[in-house]
């Protein structure tokens, strides 16, 4: 397990920042590598600013849709056993490790971020979980299941749900950043509430975490 090297793929956006094991409180059978608690909070310098903008480290935080999604797979294991797995925009690769722990047969952890499947890469082995890496979802092979969380904050990602859609046969979204209205082709089945790890002190519209499912299509029961 590199951590050396992710620490250092994070000062090189943030300098003197630093990675801790941290347990998010609504998934504490896991440990993820996130951004330690005591990062500078204040207005950062311009330059500083600057990289964070162009190369984000979003893979240090565990933000509130990947936390729920993870809690939701861990109590609802029967999703996940014995299938293959797909933790598509995986981030820190939460949703993916709690597939691993519930009995996934296997899980494949895909993101374009380098940085951020190096982040996978560690917290797998942290939590003692075996994942697969992708950088390029056309190349994924054929999945059961695919997990999407935090992914449509940026109206640009919208497309890949379509293609999502159109290829695998059972996608699981969590998101707290897009109205339900707006995703005619799912439909709800839960809400919950979380929070982003380290706490970025987010809006409470952003914490309210729901689930969607896509319509017309079989699946076994939430």
């Amino acid at each position: 397990m590199d951590i050396t090297e992710l620490t250092a793929r994070l000062r090189a956006t943030v300098p003197d920042a630093n990675l801790q094991a941290q347990s998010p409180p609504a998934v504490p059978e896991l440990s993820l590598w996130l951004l330690a608690e005591d990062f500078h909070r204040g207005p950062l310098p311009h330059d500083v600013a600057a990289a964070v903008m162009g190369r984000p480290a979003y893979w240090s935080f565990c933000w509130a849709s990947g936390q729920a999604l993870a809690r939701w797979i861990l109590d609802h294991p029967e999703r996940v056993a014995g299938r293959t797995v797909l933790d598509f925009g995986a981030g820190s690769g939460v949703a993916g490790i709690a597939a691993a722990l519930a009995g996934a047969r296997r899980v494949i952890a895909c993101d374009n971020d380098d940085d951020a499947l190096l982040a996978c890469r560690c917290n797998a082995e942290l939590n003692g979980v075996r994942m697969e890496y992708l950088a390029d979802l056309h190349a994924a092979p054929d999945c059961d299941l695919v997990l999407v969380a935090d992914v449509l904050y940026d109206a640009i990602n919208r497309p890949l749900m379509d293609d999502l859609l159109a290829r695998f046969p059972d996608v699981l979204l969590a998101d707290s950043r897009v109205r339900p209205e707006s995703l005619t082709d799912w439909s709800q089945f839960d809400a919950v509430e979380a929070d982003t790890i380290p706490d970025l002190d987010e809006s409470p519209m952003y914490r309210c975490v729901r689930f969607y499912r896509p319509q017309d299509r079989p699946h076994t029961g939430d």
